[in-house]
């Protein structure tokens, strides 16, 4: 779809995002002309006040760019909360959910953990965007009110933490860096301006600075021009969440591949993509911060960086044997089956579960520590550790 079959802004959208392509020039400008894709990612999504999850637009639903899966159904938290009722009944502590979006998610967990007598005393939410931060208060405050009070939002993690942390679609937000192999040599992508905006222009690696880069670009396929993404910041993210966890359990939900799958030479022109009124677009550099921009999730990366900060795998899985294995059949099945609720939800099912909807393309994966329990519901059925 070209960009001119897309919706327009409104006067004051456009106003912000080109108020956010100045701020973007004038910090290419002052990095002499040429700046990396991952810090403009950086600004156009966290740019305070401007970038996409840092200024007021609609982001989340029918009235914004997508929507997640606790938007399809109420199920989908409700299952999520089998897990960490499960860990929590070892480990004891709190919930830590790290981007809360609409706040759905967090009433759904916070619902299903009264139902089963397994509420924590805190449910933290690591937010720095203060927009979301009154949306999610507003969603509590309406799905749950006696339970809104449980929750407290946080800016930074806590330096010893126990019980869960959790987090849907947050790792594919974090700015990646993105590679390109050319004349023989892989090449950082970055950004410059020109008479027609903002461009794409390579420049070298630095054998020495980037040498964890070029030994991960070595196992790329090796066919000239092929371009991908590398995930340094959710890598980081990840040993920043081991750092904080003492006990408990790291759940993510994401869509992405094992590096076996993500690096195929088939898939060459990389994953990144941007998200524009549910409409998917190809030209990043679409409205700065009115466009999401997002890539999947090398799992294999994930797996590496939390095993080298002691963790250990819980599991690894597709979404649909997930949700499965964590009873949302079973929760589906107590709906009445002539009410309006009953077919909506065998609507979100289908985009949940489907194999070539959010069913196979969504994983799941589990890092622990000092768990000894039984397997968390949500990771007894299909094991896919071993593709990572």
């Amino acid at each position: 779809m070209t960009q001119a079959q897309l919706p327009a802004p409104s006067a004051d959208a456009l106003a912000a995002s080109e108020q956010l392509c100045q701020h973007i020039r004038q910090q290419i400008a002052a990095q002499g002309g040429w700046l990396p894709f991952v810090d403009y990612m950086r600004l156009a999504l966290y740019t305070p006040g401007l970038g996409y999850y840092s200024g007021g637009a609609a982001k989340f639903g029918t009235a914004g760019d997508f929507i997640t899966a606790p938007g399809l159904s109420p199920l989908f938290g409700g299952s999520v909360a089998a897990t960490i009722a499960h860990v929590l009944a070892e480990s004891g502590g709190n919930i830590i959910e790290v981007g809360a979006g609409t706040g759905q998610l967090a009433a759904q967990i916070l619902a299903e953990l009264e139902r089963l007598d397994q509420l924590p005393a805190q449910y933290g939410i690591l937010e720095l965007s203060g927009e979301l931060r009154e949306r999610q208060l507003q969603t509590l405050q309406t799905l749950v009110p006696h339970l809104a009070e449980r929750a407290v939002w946080l800016e930074t993690l806590p330096s010893e933490f126990v019980g869960v942390i959790v987090g849907n679609e947050v790792l594919d937000a974090m700015p990646c860096e993105v590679i390109q192999l050319n004349d023989g040599a892989w090449q950082r992508r970055g950004i410059v301006v020109n008479d027609e905006g903002f461009a794409w222009e390579n420049r070298a690696l630095d054998p020495i600075k980037d040498a964890a880069i070029l030994a991960t670009c070595a196992r790329w396929p090796q066919i000239p021009g092929y371009t991908s993404e590398i995930q340094i910041e959710a890598q980081g993210f990840i040993k920043a969440l081991s750092n904080s966890l003492q006990r408990g359990m790291i759940l993510m939900l994401d869509y992405g591949f094992p590096a076996g799958e993500f690096y195929h030479p088939e898939r060459s022109m990389g994953t990144l993509i941007g998200h524009y009124r549910h409409h998917t677009v190809h030209d990043v550099f679409h409205y700065p911060g009115l466009t999401d921009l997002t890539c999947h999730i090398d799992f294999s990366a994930m797996y590496s960086a939390a095993e080298q900060s002691g963790l250990a795998l819980d599991g690894y899985t597709s979404q649909a044997s997930y949700l499965l294995d964590c009873g949302i059949l079973e929760r589906a099945a107590l709906l009445d089956s002539k009410s309006v609720e009953y077919l909506r939800t065998a609507a979100a099912l289908q985009k949940l579960l489907g194999h070539a909807e959010m069913g196979e393309l969504f994983k799941v994966i589990a890092f622990s520590r000092e768990l000894e329990g039984a397997t968390a519901p949500g990771f007894r059925g299909q094991d896919r550790s071993g593709e990572l």
